[in-house]
């Protein structure tokens, strides 16, 4: 997804490798995940890890994915680990625009790190353009010797671009979106888009994984797929893939097989029509301490899709369930609770208190008025439903604040953009001024801005009192404009 109908998506399956060390990750949120936001690293700052994968050594997963300029253009690929999925600390940009002249200027979409046991060596693969078109096609290959160290970049190219194959005018196949996936004999593949994304190509890599040995299966020739993620579960491969329709989501379709190169069934929908306004990029095994594994889909929300920046897209993660050995499942869950230990994944659609983090008052509406134009105060924390609110997302990365007492939405009156305007509530009117950005800031924190003013959700003069007014007003540095989001069981 992406430019001319690009983007980048990996696969799962990275085996395992030796001990990254280190110390534990710093104090974070105990509390779910929630889908749809851009989260943020364990320093507050966002966690940009779009297009990514994982791959987890010793006790860390770590998180690898896209970090771009304001332009677009490549930044680095960040790596962040974490422990428990859920509290991620950023440790390092692992490939910079200064690692390499043919990264500055480019695109770096996708990329995916394994481990190759017989080197000791990490192995990312990644799509690569030339930072002003999408006419290059190409992939590349960095290799790094620790998992979170700096990685050296080996270069791009088309693969079995000296095999005589042209594809659209140029030696090799063109090579777009892109995944790897290592098997348990521990021969590993690359996957991508190819043919003007129309097809998709499987190739054996080499025994070092760091070139292509040959093309092992043409896949769904002629099906126009794009974001390919491979993974495994009990003998059984699973394929997922999206239509190729840009930055827009689309309905994800998976295929089986009992063989990589050979046998995979027709594909079948999975998730909703649009697979909850996201776009697969990776799927990843959490194997507990016992005989349990789970899968969660990891997405993004591209921003793309609003005339958003990449840097501006935000994360979807959904446990999958496999009603057979050859089906799988996603329900649209807005909250994620995820035991690493057990390897579980629980999800569910929740509602939430915002808790003001200076008076630990919650946001209310006053005297649990069902009438537009009611006040919005705080008042001490209860289980009344005109304490909670719902988040209806509005498909542009906003949401509605719907009150569960009332069903009416958090609401900036007439529109206004000035400071210090008294929040109410009000009947949906679609209006920017309805929508809100939830804005991750670390430790289960959080800011609310409003799309059409700018301006952030806070607690009058900072009051602690029971009844203070809830208004907008410009970013302050206070706690009275910082929120803890408490999800409604």
């Amino acid at each position: 997804m992406g430019n001319a109908g690009t983007g980048a998506v990996g696969t799962g399956g990275a085996g395992g490798a030796p001990s990254a060390g280190g110390a534990p990750n710093p104090g974070g949120s105990s509390e779910p995940l929630v889908n749809g936001i851009q989260w943020a690293d364990t320093s507050g700052k966002p966690i940009q890890a779009h297009g990514g994968g994982m791959i987890k050594v010793a006790d860390y997963y770590y998180w690898f994915g896209e970090n771009r300029n304001p332009n677009g253009s490549f930044y680095a690929v960040s790596a962040y680990r974490s422990r428990d999925l859920r509290n991620w600390e950023f440790r390092n940009h692992v490939l910079r625009s200064s690692s390499h002249a043919e990264l500055n200027p480019a695109n770096i979409e996708r990329p995916k790190v394994v481990y190759n046991a017989s080197t000791g060596k990490y192995v990312m693969w990644m799509h690569w353009e030339n930072g002003s078109d999408y006419g290059e096609a190409r992939a590349a290959v960095a290799v790094g010797n620790t998992v979170d160290g700096d990685y050296t970049y080996q270069g791009s190219f088309r693969p079995l671009v000296d095999s005589g194959v042209m594809d659209h005018g140029k030696p090799g196949y063109m090579s777009r979106d892109c995944g790897l996936f290592v098997d348990d004999d521990q021969k590993a593949y690359f996957i991508s888009s190819t043919n003007e994304n129309y097809d998709l190509n499987l190739y054996l890599l080499t025994a070092d994984y760091l070139k292509v040995d040959k093309l092992a299966a043409l896949l769904f020739k002629g099906g126009h797929r794009e974001a390919p993620v491979i993974f495994k579960r009990s003998g059984t491969y699973f394929l997922l893939t999206s239509a190729a329709t840009g930055w827009d989501p689309n309905q994800a379709n998976y295929a089986t097989s009992s063989s990589l190169t050979s046998g995979w069934s027709a594909l079948k929908n999975v998730g909703d029509g649009n697979t909850f306004y996201s776009q697969s990029t990776y799927v990843l095994p959490i194997q507990g301490s016992g005989t349990s594994t789970a899968y969660l889909y990891l997405g993004d929300r591209w921003a793309g899709a609003w005339g958003g920046r990449v840097n501006d897209s935000t994360y979807i993660w959904q446990p999958i369930t496999f009603p057979s050995a050859t089906s799988m499942s996603m329900s649209w869950n807005n909250t994620i609770g995820i035991d690493t230990a057990a390897g579980t994944i629980t999800g569910a659609t929740r509602n939430f208190q915002l808790v003001n983090a200076k008076s630990g008052k919650a946001l209310e509406v006053e005297g649990a008025s069902s009438a537009d134009g009611a006040s919005v105060i705080q008042s001490p924390a209860s289980t009344a439903t005109n304490q909670q609110w719902g988040l209806k997302y509005d498909g542009a990365g906003y949401f509605n604040l719907s009150n569960v007492g009332s069903s009416k939405m958090l609401d900036v009156p007439d529109e206004s953009t000035a400071d210090g305007v008294k929040l109410e509530q009000w009947k949906s009117t679609g209006g920017d001024n309805q929508a809100w950005l939830l804005i991750d800031l670390g430790g289960g924190l959080f800011q609310i801005r409003n799309k059409h003013s700018n301006k952030f959700v806070g607690v009058v003069g900072g009051a602690t009192a029971d009844g203070a007014a809830i208004e907008q007003r410009a970013a302050s540095s206070g706690d009275e404009q910082r929120w803890k989001l408490v999800s409604v069981k």
